[in-house]
């Protein structure tokens, strides 16, 4: 009974909604993604702010004790 044509994929409504909601799906996970890799960029350079704080205060301890050797020094 077949005569070697293709039968072509019958549209409809509900196929249509399944692949709209398949789509929009698609492009929220794309969206979160791309908010997860620039919150991960902010808090890599958010920690290297902090660690350069750190090292800043830990800096000025440091001098500030070896000022005071320095000054009971004869």
């Amino acid at each position: 009974m077949d005569d070697g044509r293709r039968h072509e994929r019958f549209a409809c409504a509900p196929g249509l909604r399944l692949e709209a909601h398949e789509k929009l799906t698609q492009v929220h996970f794309d969206n979160i993604a791309d908010r997860l890799g620039r919150l991960e960029e902010i808090m890599q350079r958010l920690e290297k702010r902090l660690w350069l704080t750190v090292y800043g205060v830990v800096a000025a301890i440091l001098s500030q004790a070896f000022q005071s050797f320095i000054v009971t020094l004869p």
